[in-house]
Formats: structure tokens, C-alpha cells, sequence
């Protein structure tokens, strides 16, 4: 679980990031999960938008790939989502710690 701090400090790193998955008419598609779920493991930090001809809203899609992939949501706005989930292997995105913990 990701504190308000953690999530903060990865909202600013996704502002810089492009997006890289697109949810078009088709909804979430297995293919697009494994693109998520590949997306994620390379990067952490994943960046997605839903196209305007879906009937999915972001929070929705955001909703089903998080459940899918195992991944935190970071941040939902307008039409794009942004998923985190640390690589145990090979961490690439250093958290803030909380001071109570």
C-alpha cells in the first residue's frame, strides 16, 4: 500500500512520462493486460489513457488493470491512469520512507 507521500513522489515522476498504454473500443483485452503487466515489470511506473470511443472510464479501467496486473494506482485524471508496481528483482524507483514506519 502506497502512503500519500510515496504517491505524491510518483505523481511527479509520471508527469514527465509519456503514455505508453492506449484503451481503445475493444475495452481491457488480454492483450492489453500483457502489455500492462510487461510495461510495468520494464518500467514501474506506467502511464495509460483510455480513448474517447471505449465505454470504459479511466477510474474503471484503472479499476481492472490494477486487479489484473497486481499494481497500485497512483493517480486517475480526465482520461488518463497511472499504475505502479516495484520490480522485486530489479527495483528501479526508490520510495520515500515514512518516518513513522
Amino acid at each position: 500500500m502506497l502512503t500519500s507521500k510515496q504517491r505524491a513522489q510518483l505523481r511527479g515522476m509520471a508527469a514527465a512520462e509519456d503514455t505508453i498504454i492506449q484503451i481503445g473500443k475493444d475495452g481491457i483485452t488480454g492483450n492489453v493486460i500483457t502489455q500492462m503487466r510487461d510495461a510495468l515489470a520494464a518500467r514501474e511506473l506506467v502511464k495509460g489513457r483510455v480513448l474517447g470511443n471505449t465505454m470504459l472510464t479511466a477510474r474503471e479501467a484503472c479499476d481492472m488493470l490494477s486487479a489484473a496486473c497486481k499494481a497500485e494506482q497512483v493517480q486517475v485524471i480526465g482520461s488518463k491512469f497511472v499504475l505502479y508496481k516495484r520490480n522485486e528483482k530489479e527495483p528501479k524507483i526508490e520510495l520515500v520512507k515514512d518516518k513513522g514506519k
